[in-house]
């Protein structure tokens, strides 16, 4: 496993998908270190073996279903599904959970519903911070009817554990980094006014609510 998690981690790097500098996650906490998996997405020969180790994973589990919050995850779930179909020479098929601003959650709408409906499924991310979406995606999926077989993301930056994403069955992570992260008001980069990267994560809208306040 040390082996493929250095392969994953030099396809990352090869990219320059690990960034530094001062970054507003997903989650709204402040980080020096940002995993920009954007940059990965645009190469999909890179995608391409990341999906394979993750599908290697879950290959003798059954999985008849991927799943994905949107929108990156959209591409991990093509891409593993794609994997698990040609190992087990089943059709695993791939859908995604939207996110729905009404309810500050995610809904799962197409007819995606009726497809995970009492099938065995695999929920995919691509980074962990906090796990929030994800959970809450495991938690749709079971609200829906389907049997939750596993979680995996492509990174852990927040030791997330299994419990903080509702305790799927099989829980994994292809790259474990440690993040440290902290609120605003405890940001030490904030404290010595290193600028916000507006161009990665929620740095933009981050300092347009600020100017907002102010």
């Amino acid at each position: 496993m040390e082996k493929i998690q250095k392969r994953a981690l030099s396809i990352l790097r090869s990219v320059r998908a690990i960034v530094t500098g001062h970054f507003v996650l997903t989650s709204l906490l402040h980080a020096k270190i940002y995993i920009n998996k954007d940059a990965v997405y645009m190469h999909p020969m890179k995608v391409y073996p990341l999906c394979r180790y993750i599908a290697k994973q879950f290959v003798d589990d059954g999985i008849e279903v991927v799943i994905a919050p949107a929108m990156g995850g959209v591409i991990l779930s093509q891409w593993v599904a794609y994997h698990l179909s040609k190992m087990t020479r089943r059709d695993v098929l791939a859908v995604y959970a939207e996110k729905d601003e009404a309810i500050k959650g995610f809904v799962i709408k197409r007819g995606y519903d009726k497809a995970i409906k009492g099938k065995k499924v695999l929920v995919v991310e691509d980074v962990l911070t906090t796990g929030g979406s994800a959970k809450k995606v495991v938690e749709l999926v079971r609200a829906h009817g389907g049997i939750i077989v596993g979680l995996a993301a492509l990174c852990n930056t927040g030791g997330v554990t299994s419990s903080d994403v509702a305790n799927p069955p099989k829980f994994f992570a292809l790259i474990d980094i440690n993040v440290e992260t902290w609120p605003e008001e405890k940001c030490p980069l904030c404290a010595t006014s290193v600028s916000i990267n507006t161009d990665l994560g929620k740095g933009k809208e981050c300092l347009v609510g600020k100017n907002q306040r102010n």
